[in-house]
């Protein structure tokens, strides 16, 4: 520190800027934090975060803090501690700004870089070389000659060493000058003026710092050792005991969405399925909330049945008949009318009540849906973070289905160069594959039947259509359903097929990989399952995809969807319901 960060060597300390008042009051944990603050999405920050990198590794204390959003009035004395100590260090700025003067240190700094200039003595054949280096003041061209001498020990390299120092001194006293306004009279030597640049330098990233944990609560990212040289002790302690606050309630708030912290020093966070559940839920909301209520008269409600509709007519209980649709009014009635109006006095005042007083409803079954999603997840679908919309829609969907139509049947498909049914849970961590043959003409066979080739020896880039289409045929084929669906999510032409246990990666798009894709559409066709293609947009796509993708739909009385990527899980949940109404009705 310079002079003026000096304090006497006894006697109080400094006293407070003018103006300034500032007191720590500790947090009353009865409101802590208000009832009212909406809580931060601990579940949805986590979750985007995983469809970001899909890796569903634990995330650490630090990642969590940033992907979170925290109001900081939720800590009532979170403010006016920042403030205080925000206006304590720009006192101090304001202080050194008009107490001293550059133009001193300036020209200080310039003696002493030509004075180091004149100790060099160059050798002749690199002597004009150095005069226009040292003209030009420019580092770089000193570092060349520093490399030319033969000796890093010469008296020559020694000096072009201290000339190259002073350069750097004459640079930062510039920036001093240039980056601060200062309106003082008080000269500075060049030292003082390099300590006061970084004194500033400080301040500014200190008051950064508090500027960005004023916005979002994260007192963790403020420097408090480089803050004890500005403020007092009991400032600090104030704010180690918020960040305390802070930390205790991002744990039960992420406890609470469903986020676990592991045990030991390192404390990262791991998803549950209760937080994907909750950000599938939250999802369902924004989705349905942005959708146009005029299009979508749209009423949330909760599915309870078992896939049953009771009708009002009723019928005398048969063996078999669900308990859960008796007419329990009119069963009564019937044991009432049996005994001739109200309880005999022989039978101690109860109702008689037999198998064949009971009235159950008639019932007729709820058509329930079957629906394999194929999700293209080949290298073009980086291109826009088209794979961030593809994983985001298949989380809403399967949202949609666990609560509101809980006796369909999901499933999912990845497609790539080959193609893997996936979980639901492993859907988050999916990414597009990498591409790793940059040849414009690729024609490419690989025999799978062979005992030396593994899936690691071929290039996952490619979009193998077929197989996304035959492993959701096969799965949809043992669902007993008649109303069984493919939602095929891709960007273009297909560019792999199998043929037998031969692999055929063509690119550009051959039409042997897109009559192979066709004929397994149309057994998709015959067993009766309808196909919907939701064509992504991307800058390279023609007239041929479009073309492909309706000869597909055509075959299995499908549809073909445009979509932007943003707007790909409105499209396809609405389609959905819509899809759904129509199959009840």
């Amino acid at each position: 520190m310079t002079e003026l960060n000096r304090q006497p060597e006894s006697g109080p300390p400094a006293a407070t800027p003018p103006g300034l008042v500032h007191a720590y009051q500790k947090f009353d944990p009865k409101e802590f934090p208000p009832p009212t603050a909406e809580p931060p999405d601990f579940a949805g920050a986590a979750m985007e975060h995983m469809l970001m990198y899909g890796s569903m590794r634990d995330l650490t204390p630090e990642e969590l803090a940033r992907a979170v959003k925290i109001d900081p009035s939720m800590f009532g004395n979170l403010g006016p501690s920042l403030d205080a100590i925000g206006a304590m260090l720009e006192e101090r700025r304001r202080k050194i700004l008009e107490t001293y003067e550059t133009q001193a240190a300036q020209t200080l700094a310039d003696r002493a870089y030509r004075d180091a200039a004149r100790d060099v003595r160059p050798e002749k054949n690199w002597r004009e070389e150095f005069e226009r280096a040292v003209r030009s003041e420019q580092v770089p061209d000193l570092e060349r000659l520093w490399y030319k001498q033969r000796s890093e020990q010469s008296p020559a390299s020694r000096a072009l060493l201290k000339l190259i120092d002073r350069l750097g001194d004459k640079y930062q006293i510039e920036e001093l000058a240039s980056r601060w306004e200062f309106t003082g009279r008080e000269p500075m030597s060049v030292e003082e003026a390099l300590e006061i640049k970084r004194e500033l330098e400080e301040i500014e990233r200190l008051l950064e710092q508090i500027k960005e944990a004023r916005k979002n609560a994260q007192i963790g990212i403020i420097d408090l050792d480089a803050l004890k040289d500005f403020v007092s002790e009991a400032d600090i302690e104030g704010l180690q005991a918020l960040r305390e606050q802070v930390e205790d309630y991002m744990r039960q708030e992420a406890a609470r969405q469903g986020i676990e912290q592991a045990e030991g020093d390192r404390g990262a966070f791991r998803l549950t399925p209760a937080a994907m559940r909750l950000f599938q839920g939250r999802l369902l909301t924004e989705i349905f909330t942005n959708l146009q209520a005029s299009r979508s008269g749209r009423h949330e409600s909760v599915a309870t049945d078992d896939g049953v509709q009771e009708t009002a007519s009723t019928k005398p209980y048969e063996f078999g008949d669900p308990v859960a649709s008796m007419d329990v009014p009119g069963s009564f009635v019937n044991a009432l009318i049996r005994q001739g109006g109200a309880p005999r006095e022989g039978l101690g005042g109860k109702l008689s009540f037999g198998v064949r007083d009971i009235e159950v409803h008639r019932t007729k079954k709820a058509p329930k849906c079957a629906t394999m999603v194929v999700l293209d997840m080949s290298g073009s679908m980086r291109q826009d973070g088209q794979y961030i919309n593809a994983k985001r829609m298949a989380l809403a969907l399967d949202g949609l289905v666990r609560r509101e139509y809980p006796g369909d049947f999901l499933s999912f498909v990845e497609v790539y160069s080959l193609a893997k049914r996936r979980h639901i849970s492993e859907i988050a961590s999916l990414m597009p594959k990498p591409v790793t043959l940059r040849s414009p003409v690729v024609r490419m066979k690989v025999d799978l039947s062979k005992p030396e080739v593994s899936e690691a020896l071929i290039p996952p880039h490619f979009t193998n259509l077929q197989r996304g289409l035959q492993l959701a045929r096969q799965q949809l084929a043992v669902q007993d359903t008649p109303n069984r669906q493919v939602m095929l999510i891709t960007d273009g032409l297909p560019t792999a097929h199998f043929e037998g246990s031969v692999l055929y990666l063509l690119y550009p798009p051959d039409p042997l990989t897109e009559e192979a894709t066709m004929r397994e559409a149309r057994l998709c066709a015959r067993e009766g399952i309808t196909i919907n293609i939701f064509l992504l947009p991307n800058w390279w796509q023609s007239s041929e995809d479009i073309q492909f993708a309706h000869r597909i739909a055509e075959e299995t009385r499908g549809r073909v969807f445009f979509t932007a990527g943003k707007d790909l899980d409105r499209f396809v949940l609405w389609d959905y319901v819509n899809h759904r109404r129509k199959i009840i009705g």
